[in-house]
């Protein structure tokens, strides 16, 4: 894997070359497709650092894509848009994206956007010693950004790894969306309860079908989330 390689899958030729140049000027190289046919195996071929996906693509559309990459990768992704309600934001980060973008936007920002996920994600490799935590049969390895849950691995992606970590880490204490969001997202950007809610919602299904037992997080109405 290329540490430094975005792919990028975009079919407006203008919007996808500024991209380029400006992830270049950061020290990225990129792959660019225009379109969504391909867009699932160059990702398992590539392995990118990170994909920018358009939202409306030919043949396969951005929420496909993602759905289907999430099934064998935690790649982060961020995802552009030009719908802007908040259905459909939700629904992409609810299938696993990273983050959104909303056209028309500066490219300066999307930059900025993937370089805060790769901060977040690679954190871990410059820890010197794994690094542990257990609760009630759920195992994360802050180093291996590995879970398991009843010795059995689950696929997580980086913000419900992040989310997981935090709240694993102080059992039984309710930690508020703030405190969550500042916790994910450290460039300082304005995100909605319901953003963190749709992550939580994703994380507590995917630790329920690898566990019997009951939820093991809970929501505190009005303030956040436990575990215990």
């Amino acid at each position: 894997m290329s540490d430094k390689l975005i792919l990028i899958v975009e079919d407006e030729p203008k919007i996808a070359q500024i991209l380029v140049d400006f992830l270049s000027m950061s020290g990225f190289t990129s792959k660019v497709l225009d379109s969504g046919l391909d867009a699932v195996a160059s990702v398992k071929q590539d392995k990118p650092s990170a994909v920018i996906l358009d939202l409306m693509l030919p043949h396969k559309d951005g929420l496909t894509i993602c759905r289907e990459v999430r099934q064998f990768s935690n790649v982060p992704i961020l995802m552009l848009t030009a719908r802007v309600d908040e259905i459909d934001r939700l629904n992409g980060l609810g299938i696993g994206a990273d983050d959104y973008v909303c056209k028309p936007f500066s490219p300066r920002e999307v930059v900025a956007r993937v370089e805060a996920i790769l901060r977040r994600t690679c954190t871990q490799d410059t820890i010197s010693n794994p690094q542990e935590v257990s609760f009630k049969g759920v195992v994360i390895n802050l180093e291996k950004f590995s879970c398991t849950v009843d010795k059995v691995h689950i696929e997580l992606t980086p913000v419900e790894f992040r989310l997981l970590s935090v709240l694993i880490q102080k059992p039984g204490a309710v930690l508020s969306r703030e405190i969550l969001m500042t916790n994910c997202y450290d460039d300082a950007r304005v995100v909605s309860n319901r953003t963190i809610d749709s992550h939580m919602k994703n994380l507590r299904t995917k630790l329920n079908v690898a566990q019997d037992e009951p939820s093991l997080i809970h929501s505190v109405y009005g303030i956040g989330y436990k575990i215990e």
